[in-house]
């Protein structure tokens, strides 16, 4: 076991990470919560608190990172190593919940959407590390697909040749997160959480080193439309070039430029992707511990 580690004793198999603006991240990670007890598992909260790799919160301790927000540094790989030294905290991204999931034992987890190839990234070389993340530690990641502030026909194009399988959740269409349908087909898919557990174990059986990025839309009913997230992205895009956003803070000034442009609607149909994919990490997590 990792000396940096630490689990909560009701951690088992389920994990979460989202990042939203209080109050609504606490009551979105109270919420995810109790989904996944409701389907079954066990939730485990991931986070970095006082240097400690955190798998699994105490309600105080979701409660202060949701009231410090911003405050708390943005944790990818590379800043695991400092924070841990410095005694710092950090909120995780897809990189690093995978990199603690594994640490402990942590088979499967579930989040809003995954980072990836950003626009221009030809000229900027701006590419997620959450890519890399899943070609090399073997986690089921449950997203509603790339962000859609992303390329994400080069997204695919990248875990094609790391060799990531994505998976789509009752559909053959990449989900864009606050949408259902991207225009890009997935590599397979797969209609129940029996499927997902059986390739999943299938996976580690083959000695496989990566994870499984499995892709489930957002149900029907809160998904957004689509000309209007577009237009969104556009806008928030070109002020973030104006104003000269780039590197890791590009994500969260542009989810929440999305957010201000749409009066809040995507914020709420980010909270339901969550719980829905929250239902399903859990029932597959379920059946993979049996």
């Amino acid at each position: 076991m990792n000396q940096y580690l630490d689990i909560s004793p009701e951690v088992k198999a389920a994990l979460i990470s989202h990042g939203m603006p209080y109050p609504k991240n606490v009551e979105t990670a109270l919420l995810v919560e109790q989904t996944i007890r409701d389907n079954g598992a066990t939730p485990a909260t991931i986070a970095v608190i006082g240097g400690r790799l955190k798998a699994g919160l105490t309600r105080e301790e979701i409660e202060y990172l949701g009231k410090t927000g911003r405050g708390v540094a943005k944790a990818s790989r590379r800043d695991l190593p400092a924070l841990v030294a410095r005694k710092a905290d950090g909120a995780t991204t897809v990189t690093t919940t995978m990199i603690i999931a594994h640490m402990a034992g942590i088979k499967i987890f579930a989040t809003g959407g995954i980072g990836g190839v950003h626009r221009g990234a030809e000229t900027t070389m701006d590419i997620s590390a959450d890519l890399e993340e899943l070609a090399q530690t073997p986690v089921m990641v449950v997203c509603a697909g790339a962000k859609s502030i992303l390329d994400l026909g080069l997204t695919l194009e990248y875990l094609e040749t790391k060799g990531v399988p994505v998976i789509g959740y009752g559909t053959d269409e990449l989900p864009a997160f606050y949408t259902r349908k991207s225009g890009f087909g997935v590599d397979y898919r797969v209609d129940s959480p029996e499927e997902l557990a059986a390739m999943f174990r299938a996976q580690r059986g083959l000695g496989y080193k990566g994870g499984m990025l499995v892709t489930n839309p957002i149900p029907e009913e809160y998904a957004m439309d689509k000309a209007t997230i577009d237009a969104a992205i556009e806008q928030a895009l070109s002020e973030a070039k104006a104003q000269g956003i780039h590197g890791k803070e590009t994500t969260p000034f542009l989810l929440a430029k999305v957010v201000e442009l749409t009066g809040g609607d995507s914020l709420e149909s980010n909270i339901k992707l969550v719980l829905n994919n929250a239902k399903v990490a859990a029932q597959t997590a379920k059946l993979l511990g049996e």
